[in-house]
């Protein structure tokens, strides 16, 4: 695998663009996404787990559900369209009639996807009209790229896309990525979109289960602040003109996408933690000696979502105490007598606690692990041989703050 520039243009035949249509209040943050295939692709996508669903997340779900072919994506940023009642409905079957009728496919070939505020009505003249003038500006540049993926930020500060190549039956395969995603971000999705591109040829069955599973181990074990949004969705698109010998089964062939694909999926995953609203720490969380793998990604969770682990580690305080409370009301059945704590920064390590039994630690020492930006907790139980890892952030003063003024 090689990591390479082009982002979510970087697969043969997508191309992208960004632009500013009067969605958010600035002129200099751009509001409107339009991601292109060529060719049909087959799709596949996992939502929100929030009862309440935004209107282009239950738009999306029907056109996933009938396994049909997808040629564009468009995605708006500043108005999630969710809790709208009916106009929001209307409002995303205009935004993919406008598409289908500038693109020349059909509505039902259009994935649509919105962020932002919430039960406000979508401006929907300024969007069709940016549809209508934006759609000739697509381009499959670096630089087309990076202005999609700056267009379906809200919150973050900076955009997260990545690019890479593999090669599978002497052709080159190529899987290109955007996301957004700074608050809102809790186990079984979060406020967070990611758009998937890739040329290679494969079943829709097969990518749709892979995909279920990738997420599962990225964008599941992810948390900034124990919100789970409306509007959530990973959407990928393949649409077949690296032309490899078609992927039907879990083969060799298909053993090498899963780990380019799981690595592209990680990098976004973690990229949206890093982003965290406010925060100052990015913490990785390693358990190990689980029962199950179950067992090892609730543990995992469990401590990236307490809000007591998180200011702790913003007040740079080894109170692990607060990681075995976490673990205790996690709901998985393990021994506290026999867990092990510590703390590292891949430069020095600190036990805190071994086979239950607390360390006397130096405090200057793990004062000077948790002044570090990125921090990893390791945790070894005695239940089974399972691992899982998990990516969460400290919570800062800057989080009330971000939110405490988020509509206004």
């Amino acid at each position: 695998m090689k990591i390479i520039s082009g982002g979510i243009n970087s697969p043969k035949g997508f191309s992208s663009t960004g632009n500013f249509v009067g969605i958010k209040n600035k002129i200099s943050k751009m509001d409107l996404a339009i991601v292109f295939s060529d060719a049909p692709a087959i799709a596949a996508a996992v939502f929100t787990t929030n009862i309440v669903k935004a209107a282009p997340v239950l738009w999306n779900q029907a056109i996933i559900s009938d396994k049909g072919k997808v040629q564009a994506m468009i995605i708006t940023s500043g108005n999630a369209n969710a809790c709208t009642g009916e106009i929001g409905i209307k409002h995303t079957e205009m935004i993919a009639e406008q598409a289908s009728e500038v693109l020349k496919i059909k509505p039902k070939e259009v994935i649509i996807a919105s962020t932002g505020v919430i039960g406000v009505p979508l401006p929907i003249e300024k969007i069709c009209d940016g549809i209508k003038t934006n759609y000739l500006k697509l381009g499959n540049s670096e630089l087309d790229a990076y202005l999609a993926a700056e267009a379906i930020m809200t919150t973050d500060t900076y955009s997260k896309q990545i690019a890479v190549e593999i090669e599978i039956d002497n052709k080159k395969v190529h899987i290109g990525g955007m996301a957004k995603g700074s608050g809102m971000i809790h186990p079984n999705m979060a406020t967070m979109l990611s758009f998937i591109t890739t040329d290679i040829d494969i079943d829709q069955a097969l990518l749709q289960k892979l995909l279920n599973e990738i997420v599962i181990d990225t964008y599941n074990m992810i948390s900034v602040d124990g919100d789970t949004s409306t509007n959530d969705q990973v959407t990928v698109l393949a649409n077949g003109m690296a032309e490899n010998k078609k992927i039907t089964e879990e083969d060799g062939n298909y053993h090498i996408f899963k780990s380019a694909f799981l690595h592209v999926n990680t990098y976004l995953a973690k990229q949206i933690v890093h982003d965290g609203e406010g925060a100052t720490k990015f913490i990785t969380v390693n358990i190990e000696g689980a029962a199950s793998k179950n067992d090892a990604q609730k543990l995992g969770k469990s401590i990236i979502s307490s809000n007591l682990v998180k200011t702790a580690f913003f007040g740079e305080d080894a109170n692990w105490g607060r990681i075995m409370t976490a673990m205790g009301y996690s709901g998985v059945e393990f021994d506290p007598e026999l867990v092990s704590i510590h703390f590292t920064d891949n430069i020095s390590t600190i036990d805190v606690l071994i086979k239950g039994k607390p360390i006397a630690f130096d405090e200057e020492i793990a004062l000077e692990i948790l002044k570090k930006k990125e921090i990893i907790v390791n945790i070894t139980l005695q239940e089974g041989d399972a691992s899982a890892t998990a990516w969460g952030c400290d919570l800062s003063y800057d989080y009330v703050k971000i939110n405490g003024d988020y509509r206004t």
